[in-house]
């Protein structure tokens, strides 16, 4: 990968040893987790393999119980789970006493299926989310030592929703510290590993639902995004993830909480699942009111989109594209143009190597990262928490407690460089909207690599600048699963469209789904 010209000498010599240190650790990580990974049991009941949809519409018509879905879950989490370490609190028993309720709705025959349709659609299905949205009566730790007590005394808005169109929330799914970081680990729950090899890492924040859903433990999942939380974990684990376009999805009741409209604006919450068939209809019940500006239901010629596409972003600190993912992206633009005469265009926009000064400046706030770990957040108190976390003592990971430390750096709130970076956020969502008007998508990847080994992250750190600068920008972006790479670990690309044409992205999405075969089984990778 070639930098710009104008990318400063100084960091062009940082790019080149990182490259240098990342391979050479490369080789120490493949020798030590060499022949570790464990292998999944398969899966025994085929109604986790079937989309949510036809799993509500089963239980609809007295095909199948929810009984029977739940307990398929249940013993699915119970199969997987000491392997993964993805599902970290359950409310099994409130769950079954609402699928024998939801199965007593469909016996007693009060409600036809198309009333039961319209009413509650997902009547009986069960769902998990992670763990820093809010469920009552569950824990909402966020991954933070401190918050280890803490129970949510009501439902986030995306929960409430859900269940009052008669899904069954199971419970949550694991998180990395504070929900900054993309490999899922924290000091109360510990680390989560990869349903396809268990030496990888899930990605983050939603690590622990993407694992989750790849291994099939619960219907459909939630997540959210602010840096490509959701889109990330749905790339490394094999599913499709929906971030939707800013402001559409109430984003109430989740923990840390947004410290303004602006930031509130770049965090979306969105659906994970296997199928692409399901993401939509969980998209229209999680926004509400503003499912409206979505039209969701108007229908989509994915043969009339016109397509664009980038394969590296070109950005400092950060990997080339795996040749792997690359190929894979070229294939769906080979594939457009034999099935629907399409001719992508590739695009060079040269302003996505800026993406990570972007995202970071942007995301800056007046209330430090290190609040959220520990009541004196000063340099000091920082650099004493992480020699404890050398010698094992503190509460806080080690990569929680260096972003704070960073955090104290960096452009200050509406200094000079922090509103020039705000401006170029503009220029670069202008160009990306101008480009997309209202029919068209642009192939981007999700993340440079597969999915890393475990404690790997911390060498590529700037990796996530392909999903980071889509939650700047406010666009809906769709990671969609596109098979395995060279060692069995799931690749893709997300898509993008332009503000409130989510239904683009989902029709994308099932058209590929439909055509490369979407989520594989875990154990049948190895």
């Amino acid at each position: 990968m070639e930098l710009d010209k104008r990318t400063p000498l100084k960091l062009k010599v940082i790019h080149f040893l990182r490259l240098i240190i990342a391979k050479v650790a490369r080789v120490f990580f493949s020798l030590y987790y060499y022949n570790d990974s464990k292998t999944l049991p398969p899966i025994t009941s085929d109604i986790l393999k079937e989309p949510a949809i036809e799993v509500a519409r089963k239980i609809r018509h007295k095909e199948i119980t929810s009984m029977q879905v739940l307990e398929a879950c249940i013993k699915r989490i119970n199969d997987v789970n000491s392997q993964l370490n993805c599902f970290v609190e359950n409310r099994f028993d409130k769950a079954l006493k609402e699928a024998r309720e939801a199965d007593e709705l469909v016996r007693n025959g009060t409600k036809t299926p198309d009333q039961l349709l319209q009413e509650k659609p997902f009547l009986g299905v069960p769902f998990t989310t992670k763990d820093c949205i809010g469920v009552k009566g569950l824990h909402q730790t966020a991954g933070i030592v401190s918050r280890q007590n803490y129970i949510a005394e009501e439902d986030a808005d995306v929960i409430r929703l859900l269940r009052s169109k008669g899904a069954i929330i199971i419970g949550l799914t694991n998180v990395p510290e504070v929900c900054m970081w993309w490999e899922t680990h924290n000091h109360i729950f510990g680390r989560t590993s990869n349903p396809y090899d268990t030496t990888r890492i899930v990605g983050g924040s939603s690590g622990g639902e993407g694992a989750l859903q790849a291994a099939a433990g619960s219907i459909f999942g939630i997540g959210s995004d602010i840096g490509g939380s959701i889109r990330m974990p749905s790339f490394f684990n094999g599913i499709f993830g929906h971030k939707p376009s800013r402001n559409i999805v109430s984003n109430s009741g989740q923990y840390p909480k947004p410290d303004s409209d602006f930031i509130n604006s770049f965090l979306g919450v969105g659906p994970m699942t296997r199928h692409a068939v399901d993401l939509k209809p969980i998209l229209e019940i999680m926004a509400a009111d503003n499912a409206n500006k979505l039209k969701l239901n108007e229908p989509v010629s994915v043969g009339k989109l016109k397509v664009y596409y980038q394969i590296n972003n070109n950005a400092p600190l950060t990997d080339p594209v795996d040749p792997d993912i690359e190929t894979a992206m070229l294939k769906v633009v080979e594939y457009l143009n034999v099935k629907h005469k399409i001719v992508a265009e590739e695009k060079k926009i040269s302003l996505l190597r800026k993406s990570m000064a972007i995202w970071f400046s942007n995301l800056k706030t007046t209330k430090h990262f290190g609040s959220y770990l520990m009541k004196d957040c000063g340099y000091l108190s920082i650099i004493k928490e992480i020699f404890k976390n050398i010698i094992g003592c503190s509460e806080n990971t080690l990569i929680a407690l260096f972003t704070a430390l960073i955090d104290l750096g960096g452009v200050k709130v509406d200094s000079d460089k922090y509103k020039s970076y705000l401006k170029l956020r503009d220029e670069l969502e202008k160009v990306l909207k101008d480009m997309l008007g209202n029919d068209g998508v642009f192939l981007f990847p999700t993340h440079p690599t597969p999915a890393l080994y475990h404690n790997e992250p911390i060498l590529r750190s700037m990796n996530f600048s392909y999903t980071a600068i889509i939650n700047c920008l406010g666009f809906p972006a769709t990671n969609i699963p596109l098979g395995l790479s060279r060692e069995g670990l799931p690749i893709g690309i997300q898509v993008i469209a332009n503000h409130n044409n989510d239904r683009l992205c989902l029709a994308f999405a099932e058209e590929l789904d439909k055509a490369f075969g979407g989520w594989i089984e875990p154990q049948n990778s190895t």
